[in-house]
């Protein structure tokens, strides 16, 4: 099925609400040089995409990664891009997994240096398919053999439809509904993790999901859903005490893990992005510390992983100094803690060998 214009626009503004535009000359105001530049990093969540006047491709992310960090891999995260344009529309997403392993096997040439770009890949799936999504599942798994790692579904609801992207439509209880537990299930007959992007209120569905399927690894993006706009605005009180509460009983599961970023989308209302200056990573880190640091008490760094979330954070701030700022949160930890945080947790959760 293919979007109308209508449709696409509404999927534009949606998206404009999570991403603003990067701009270089803005971000150029404020440098950097990288703390502890010498510390492997595997980003676990990043995009490439070329569609709706975005275009964020390896060049771009080369560009990105080049600020002085050591990035030695990363994990690309479906964004609806490069899907295929013929055949069974169930297959379509197919394409952009064909895209990513392309990219990663480009990055694996050397060619572009020594990170393995795309040494995961997650791709997407509607799991409301049942038992029938068994074939996208198994061509997802062909196009991308040694690198294809889990599927992301978008659940992100919530009643003020301003906030909700008309290219992920869903309902209220996604995660309850025979069809797409039916799907879900079979995650764990092909070996592949389940990447949770929802907003805050909807962690406890995310926990009883979870519960009910133990042999299916679980990571949550974007530090669980932040949300700090429209009538969420004047309440970030309210929403840390109940995204935290919601998180301590998440954090119970073992199977579930935590992505530690994304806290540069319009959606979480720090508003950087609307600032004369770019923030400093000291800015960032007063800022997002509190978030952090709970995840942090809550899973530990065996189960936290530094997630860039580019291109869509990065008209907040900067690649480098997104990381900087992480790296600040976690100064006082141990070098073990740090070595979970920023590689080993991912490495192990989407099984990405020694990179």
């Amino acid at each position: 099925m293919r979007l109308g214009e209508g449709v696409v626009s509404l999927v534009t503004r949606a998206a404009d609400l999570q991403q603003t535009k990067s701009r270089p000359h803005w971000l150029a105001l404020h440098r950097e040089e990288a703390i502890d530049p010498a510390r492997p990093i595997i980003d676990a969540h990043h995009h490439l995409y070329l569609r709706e006047g975005h275009r964020y491709l390896l060049g771009e992310y080369l560009a990105d990664i080049a600020s002085g960090h050591n990035i030695t891999a990363s994990v690309i995260v479906q964004a609806r891009s490069m899907l295929r344009a013929s055949g069974p529309d169930e297959l379509r997403p197919v394409g952009e997994t064909e895209f990513a392993n392309g990219v990663a096997a480009m990055a694996a040439s050397g060619r572009y240096g020594a990170a393995a770009i795309g040494a995961g890949i997650v791709g997407y799936a509607d799991l409301r398919m049942g038992d029938a999504v068994a074939p996208l599942l198994e061509a997802h798994a062909a196009a991308a053999p040694d690198r294809f790692r889990g599927i992301r579904q978008i659940a992100v609801w919530d009643m003020d439809p301003a906030l909700i992207n008309p290219a992920y439509l869903v309902p209220e209880d996604l995660f309850e509904r025979p069809d797409f537990r039916a799907g879900y299930a079979r995650l764990a007959d092909y070996s592949l993790s389940f990447d949770a992007w929802l907003y805050f209120h909807q962690l406890p569905r995310l926990t009883a999901l979870a519960r009910a399927f133990p042999e299916v690894p679980v990571v949550v993006d974007h530090c669980g859903g932040v949300l700090g706009i429209a009538g969420y605005a004047a309440g970030r009180t309210d929403v840390f005490g109940q995204w935290r509460t919601a998180l301590a009983e998440l954090s119970r599961c073992p199977n579930v893990m935590m992505k530690m970023g994304g806290l540069g989308m319009r959606i979480s209302g720090f508003a950087f992005a609307d600032c004369d200056r770019p923030p400093t990573s000291t800015d960032l880190a007063v800022a997002w510390r509190p978030w952090v640091e709970t995840c942090l008490e809550l899973f530990g760094a065996d189960r936290c992983m530094f997630e860039s979330n580019f291109p869509v954070d990065a008209g907040s701030y900067a690649f480098g100094i997104g990381l900087n700022a992480m790296k600040r949160i976690v100064g006082a930890a141990s070098d073990a803690e740090k070595s979970q945080f920023f590689s080993s947790s991912a490495r192990r959760f989407y099984r990405l060998g020694a990179c």
